[in-house]
């Protein structure tokens, strides 16, 4: 993504002080606005990471519930029939697209998040980024998701498949065996079979899941730093468990708000199928009722509190760490 080159209205611009250049100033605090962006991008991929290793069992649990709830009428016999019949590696079926789809998320996600943060404080003519209120925070959050929905929608559409694969095998008559097939082979299979939109499909639900998701997420998280710090400190100083709790509040007001939009997603993905979003969301409540847009809930949420917890922790601080590492200053 190419960050454009920030201007400094002349109100904006500090008190240099004597024998400073304008000129290399302006140009170091460019360099430095570079050097930002690629922080937020590493850190992001930094709490991807750690998202996956931590959420990962319970995210199954969910795709497969999701997708088959003919199969399974509860999370606890869901996670029951997968350990009896897949063992505990069928836990982490799709871990490394859920690694590849979270770090990849989350990069872009992260970095789009901080320029559409520098775009907020613009518009709405905020002195510091550190300065953005909830809301404003939330509204670059929505912004940034439309980017990482293109970085997102191909590996998350290879995991759903990976998780969802004994019970695709199951449907297709396929009672005694599963088919054994890795990442690659299935990408190489999908664009075999279908071509490169095909590796696209569930984009429009994606953006319909990943937008307002983000508002709810970082809004949620945003808000509940700024609850969480004390007073005479900022929200960089609440500590590891504070920023655990924040970044677990935000989870739950994204999956809450948007679970409906991603138990179409998953069967879209999942199943292939090429029905408009709205009709086959009407089509699951009219045939299955209107809790199956629901069915999955308990189990993410379950997972979600400590993975976006660890999530925002590891990007905290390995932000921490770069901005010292690097000796250049949040902007």
């Amino acid at each position: 993504m190419a960050l454009e080159t920030p201007v400094f209205p002349p109100q904006h611009e500090p008190h240099l002080p004597p024998g400073v250049d304008p000129e290399e100033w302006r140009k170091t605090h460019t360099y430095e606005h570079y050097i930002t962006a690629c922080i937020d991008l590493t850190a992001g991929a930094a709490g991807g990471t750690a998202n996956v290793m931590v959420g990962q069992p319970l995210d199954t649990i969910k795709v497969k519930m999701q997708t088959f709830p003919e199969f399974y009428k509860s999370s606890l016999l869901c996670f029951r029939q997968t350990i009896a019949k897949e063992g505990f590696r069928g836990l982490y079926a799709g871990t490394v697209p859920a690694l590849a789809a979270n770090i990849a998320e989350n990069s872009v996600l992260f970095c789009a998040y901080g320029v559409c943060q520098k775009l907020v404080q613009k518009i709405t003519k905020t002195q510091k980024v550190e300065e953005l209120g909830p809301l404003s925070n939330a509204t670059a959050g929505f912004l940034a998701a439309f980017f990482s929905s293109f970085s997102l929608c191909p590996t998350e559409l290879i995991k759903c498949r990976l998780q969802a694969m004994r019970e695709t095998s199951l449907l297709e008559g396929n009672n005694s065996t599963v088919k054994n097939i890795g990442p690659w082979s299935l990408t190489k299979q999908i664009l075999r079979d279908e071509g490169i939109t095909g590796m696209f499909r569930g984009l429009v639900p994606t953006f319909a899941r990943e937008m307002p998701g983000y508002f709810f997420f970082f809004g949620g998280y945003e808000f509940t730093r700024s609850a969480l710090t004390p007073a005479g400190k900022t929200k960089d100083e609440i500590g590891p468990l504070r920023t655990i709790i924040a970044g677990g509040v935000g989870g739950v007001c994204l999956w809450v708000s948007i679970f409906p939009t991603d138990v179409i997603k998953s069967r879209v993905q999942v199943q292939g199928s090429k029905e408009n979003m709205i009709f086959l969301m009407r089509k699951i409540v009219r045939t299955e009722g209107i809790l199956a847009l629901y069915s999955g809930l308990g189990p993410t949420v379950l997972r979600t509190f400590p993975s976006t917890g660890a999530l925002f922790l590891a990007y905290e601080y390995t932000k921490k760490l770069l901005h010292y590492a690097t000796g250049v200053e949040p902007c």
